[in-house]
C-alpha cells in the first residue's frame, strides 16, 4: 500500500466528514417523516404506510376458481408491468374477495383516480373481423364522432363467427420498433404472439382479409375499438405486427390494452378507496429506533474488538446506511417488511467484510510485518472471500428479482442494492480511510491489534454428534409438522397471506388513529382470533377500519361482533365480514420456489468453478438445506404465522450462510497447498485449522447482525417480533451449519469420494508483492 501524505491524508478525512454529516441531515430529513402524500419522503408498502385499495366485480356469471386464480394472476403482471412510475410497485396485493370479486391493493399511492386511470377497468378484448360471410360490416367508420363504430351487437357478430380472438388467446403483445423497408425509419410496432388456438384462427382470418384486397381486422375492448389495422398478409405463424402508430407511447398504449383485454375474466370497479398502514406507523418508527440502537451497538463491538480498524468500520458503515436510505428516497424504492430484511443482511455482510480484512491485517502483524504492508496484504488476501461471498449473494438476488413477485422481487431489490453498497463502502471506502489515518501517524502496531496463535479445535472429530444436533432439530420439527396436519389439517401456521381468511370491516362511528388501532382493535380481535397475525387497514377520510384475520367461524364472527358492541359500542349493521383468497397465490409462490431452485443452482455452478471442486459446492448447497429445514422447524414448533415474511426469513438466512460458508472455503482453498498428503489426518487436520483460524470472524460477524435483529425483537411491534424472531435463529443456525456442517460435508465427500479436482493441480507461482525500502506494499 503506497504511502499518503499527512497533508492529503487529513483533506481526504475532512471531506469523509463533511460528507456523512451532510448526507447524515439528508437521510434524517428523509426519514424524519412517516405521513401521507406530499409529506411522506421514502415511498413505503402497504403493510408500512398504506395505499390505494380497488375492488373489482366479474360481469357475468359465477366464475371458477380456475378463472379467479388465473385473473389474478395476470392482473398482479398487469400492475407490476405497466403501471406509470408513480404506481408502478412491486409489492401489491392481489386476492380474491368472496366469489365474484377481486381486490388489488397497492401501496406508495394516495390518489386512487390516477390509479383507475393507468390501470384501466379490465374489460374483454376482440380482435372482430370486417364483414361477415354475407359482405354486411360489423363495423364501420362514423364521421361524426371520427372513430370506428360497431354495426351489430357483439352477440350477433360472435354469432355469425365474426369473432376472430379474444384476448385470452394472446400470449404476449409488446410495443417495439421496426424498420420501415421504404424509408429505413425505424417506426413504432405492437408486437403479438399468440396461443395455439389463435395461431390458427387467426391465419384462417388473415388469409381471409388478404385476399379481400388487405381488409382490415378491428381490436375492440372495452365498448371501443382501439385499433382497425389493415392486413397486409397471410400470418400463419402466430406472430404479428401492428404498425402505422404515431409514436412509441401509442404503441405502448396499445400493447397494454391487449394485455389487459387478455384476463380471463371481464371485470368491473366496485369501490376504491385509499387505505392506512396495515402494520401502522408505530410499526415503522419502532424498527428504524430498532435498527438506530442495533447500528450503535454494532459500532460499540466492532470499536472494543477490533480497536481504531472497528473505528473506521463504524464510520463507514455510517456513509453505508446513509446512503442506503438515500437511494431508496432517490431512486423511488418500495420498502417493506421483508424489504427491511434484506437491509439487514446487507448490513451484516457489510460488517463482515471487514471483519474478514481486520483479521487478515492482525495476522500480518502478528508475523512482524510493519503497518502500512500489514494494511495493504490484509486487503489483498481478503479480496477473494469478500468477492465469493457477495457474488454468491448477488446471484441470488438477481434470480428472485426476475423471476420473483411481490415481496420476494421487494427483498432481491434491497438486498442487491445493499450488497453492492457493502462491497463499495469495505473495499474502497474503509481501505482509504485506513490508509487517512495511517498518514495521520496512526501507525502504532497496538492500534489494531494483533492475532492471538490459533489454538486449533477439533470440529472434524466431532462431526457426528454435529450432524445428530441438526438431524435431532429437523426431525423434531417433522415429527411436529406431521402432528400439526394430523390435528389441524395444516403442518404449518399459515397466515392469512398463504390460505386467505375472513375480511371484517368496522364503522366505528369515530376517527381512531392508526396507533389506536394498534393499541385498543387489535387486542380485542387477537382475543377472540388467538393468534396475533392480523392486519389492519384504516380508510382515509372516513371512521372504517378493515380487520383482517385468518378464516373466522360463524360463532368467532358472532364473538366478534359482540366484543366490538361490548367494547366500542359497535352495532351490527356497522360490521360486515367477507372470506378472502390468499393474497400470495398459488402462481407466486410456485414462481418463489423455482426462483430459489435455480438462485441455488447457479450458485453451485459458481462456486464448483471458483472453488474447483464439486465437493465444495455440493456440502455448501447440503448446509444451505439444512438451514432452511430448521428454519421450518422453528415455525412448525413454536406455531409462528407463516406469511409473507416467512418468504424473506427463509431468503435472509440462505443469502448470509452462504456468504458465512464460503469465507471458511476460501481459507480451507488457502491452506490446501499446505498439507502433505491426501490422507484422512491431514484432511481432517487442513479442516480443523481453516475453521479454527476464521472462527472468530464467523462469531464476530454472527454477533453484530445478531443484535441489529435482537433489537426488532425486544423493541419491534408483535408483527415485527414474529419477523425477527425466526430471522434471529437463522442468523445463529447458518453460522452453526457454516461451522459444524459444511467443512465436515467437505471432509467427508473428499474422503469417500477420492478424485483429482483443481485444488490437486499443481499452482503457478504466486505474484510476487513489491515493497519499497521501508517494507510498504507498492
Amino acid at each position: 500500500m503506497k504511502r499518503m501524505k499527512k497533508s492529503t491524508g487529513v483533506v481526504i478525512f475532512i471531506i469523509f466528514l463533511a460528507i456523512i454529516v451532510s448526507l447524515g441531515y439528508y437521510a434524517f430529513t428523509i426519514l424524519k417523516s412517516t405521513g401521507i402524500g406530499k409529506d411522506r419522503n421514502l415511498k413505503l408498502g402497504l403493510d408500512l404506510a398504506g395505499g390505494v385499495s380497488i375492488t373489482y366485480g366479474v360481469v357475468g356469471d359465477t366464475p371458477t376458481p380456475e378463472q379467479i386464480s388465473d385473473t389474478i394472476y395476470k392482473l398482479q403482471q398487469r400492475i407490476e408491468n405497466d403501471l406509470g412510475e408513480e404506481a408502478k410497485t412491486t409489492e401489491a396485493n392481489v386476492y380474491q374477495v368472496g366469489l365474484d370479486r377481486i381486490a388489488v391493493e397497492i401501496p406508495g399511492v394516495q390518489d386512487a383516480n390516477k390509479v383507475l386511470e393507468e390501470l384501466g377497468t379490465p374489460g374483454k378484448l376482440y380482435f372482430i373481423k370486417h364483414k361477415d360471410s354475407s359482405g354486411n360490416e360489423n363495423y364501420s367508420y362514423d364521421a361524426t364522432a371520427m372513430d370506428y363504430v360497431l354495426q351489430k351487437d357483439l352477440e350477433e357478430i360472435e354469432k355469425d363467427g365474426g369473432i376472430v380472438l379474444t384476448g385470452s388467446e394472446v400470449k404476449s403483445a409488446t410495443a417495439g420498433y421496426e424498420t420501415d423497408r421504404t424509408t429505413n425509419a425505424q417506426e413504432p410496432v405492437v408486437q403479438l404472439s399468440l396461443n395455439e388456438t389463435g395461431t390458427k384462427a387467426f391465419a384462417d382470418a388473415t388469409a381471409e382479409a388478404f385476399a379481400n384486397n388487405k381488409d382490415s381486422i378491428g381490436i375492440y375492448y372495452d365498448g371501443r375499438f382501439v385499433s382497425v389495422p389493415s392486413v397486409q398478409a397471410s400470418i400463419a405463424d402466430g406472430n404479428a405486427v401492428i404498425n402505422g402508430m404515431e409514436n412509441y407511447d401509442e404503441a405502448k398504449s396499445l400493447a397494454s390494452y391487449i394485455r389487459i383485454g387478455g384476463l380471463d375474466l371481464e371485470l368491473e370497479e366496485l369501490q376504491s378507496e385509499v387505505v392506512g398502514a396495515q402494520l401502522g406507523s408505530s410499526a415503522l418508527s419502532s424498527s428504524l429506533i430498532a435498527a438506530g440502537i442495533g447500528l450503535l451497538l454494532v459500532f460499540l463491538f466492532m470499536i472494543i474488538m477490533y480497536r481504531l480498524p472497528g473505528l473506521i468500520a463504524s464510520l463507514a458503515l455510517i456513509l453505508y446506511t446513509e446512503l442506503i436510505v438515500s437511494i431508496l428516497y432517490l431512486f423511488n424504492i418500495t420498502l417493506t417488511l421483508p424489504g427491511i430484511a434484506g437491509i439487514i443482511l446487507s448490513i451484516g455482510m457489510a460488517v463482515d467484510a471487514n471483519v474478514i480484512v481486520f483479521a487478515r491485517i492482525r495476522e500480518e502483524i502478528r508475523d512482524g510485518k510493519n503497518i502500512w504492508h500489514s494494511v495493504g496484504s490484509g486487503f489483498h488476501r481478503a479480496l477473494s472471500a469478500i468477492i465469493d461471498g457477495n457474488v454468491t449473494t448477488l446471484i441470488a438476488a438477481a434470480v428472485l428479482g426476475i423471476m420473483g413477485t411481490g415481496t420476494v422481487k421487494g427483498f432481491a431489490v434491497t438486498l442487491a442494492l445493499g450488497v453492492v453498497l457493502s462491497m463499495f463502502t469495505a473495499l474502497f471506502i474503509t481501505r482509504l480511510l485506513m490508509r487517512t489515518f495511517l498518514s495521520m501517524g496512526a501507525e502504532k502496531p497496538s492500534l489494531y491489534g494483533k492475532a492471538k496463535e490459533v489454538h486449533t479445535r477439533d470440529f472434524i472429530g466431532k462431526r457426528w454428534l454435529f450432524f445428530f444436533i441438526s438431524i435431532a432439530v429437523i426431525g423434531a420439527g417433522l415429527i411436529g409438522m406431521a402432528v400439526n396436519g394430523a390435528r389441524s389439517g395444516k403442518a404449518l401456521n399459515y397466515s392469512l397471506e398463504f390460505q386467505g381468511g375472513t375480511s371484517t370491516t368496522v364503522d366505528f362511528g369515530q376517527d381512531f388513529s392508526i396507533e389506536e388501532i394498534e393499541s385498543k382493535v387489535i387486542p380485542v380481535v387477537s382475543n377472540i382470533t388467538g393468534d396475533n397475525n392480523i392486519q389492519t387497514q384504516k380508510v382515509n377520510n372516513g371512521n372504517a377500519v378493515i380487520i383482517k384475520t385468518r378464516t373466522l367461524s360463524i360463532e368467532e364472527r358472532q364473538a366478534l361482533d359482540e366484543a366490538l358492541y361490548e367494547n366500542f359500542g359497535v352495532d351490527g349493521e356497522d360490521i360486515s365480514s367477507e372470506n378472502i383468497s390468499s393474497m400470495i397465490s398459488g402462481e407466486m409462490r410456485r414462481t418463489s420456489i423455482i426462483a430459489v431452485i435455480v438462485a441455488v443452482v447457479l450458485m453451485l455452478i459458481y462456486i464448483w468453478i471458483r472453488f474447483r471442486d464439486v465437493r465444495f459446492a455440493s456440502s455448501a448447497i447440503i448446509a444451505l438445506g439444512h438451514d432452511v429445514l430448521v428454519i421450518f422447524a422453528v415455525y412448525a414448533l413454536s406455531r409462528i404465522s407463516v406469511g409473507a415474511a416467512f418468504i424473506a426469513c427463509v431468503l435472509t438466512v440462505i443469502g448470509y450462510s452462504i456468504n458465512d460458508t464460503i469465507v471458511i472455503f476460501d481459507r480451507l482453498r488457502e491452506n490446501y497447498p499446505k498439507i502433505k498428503n491426501q490422507s484422512r489426518e491431514e484432511l481432517a487436520r487442513l479442516s480443523n485449522e481453516s475453521i479454527s483460524q476464521t472462527l472468530t470472524r464467523s462469531i464476530s460477524t454472527s454477533v453484530t447482525t445478531a443484535i441489529t435483529v435482537l433489537m426488532l425483537l425486544i423493541l419491534g411491534v408483535t408483527s415485527v417480533k414474529e419477523f425477527a424472531l425466526p430471522l434471529l435463529i437463522g442468523v445463529i443456525c447458518g453460522t452453526y451449519s457454516s461451522i459444524c456442517i459444511a467443512t465436515e460435508l467437505w471432509f467427508l465427500m473428499k474422503v469417500h469420494f477420492k478424485g483429482k479436482s483443481g485444488l490437486d493441480k499443481k499452482k503457478a507461482p504466486a505474484k510476487k508483492i513489491e515493497k519499497n525500502s521501508e517494507g510498504a506494499v507498492v
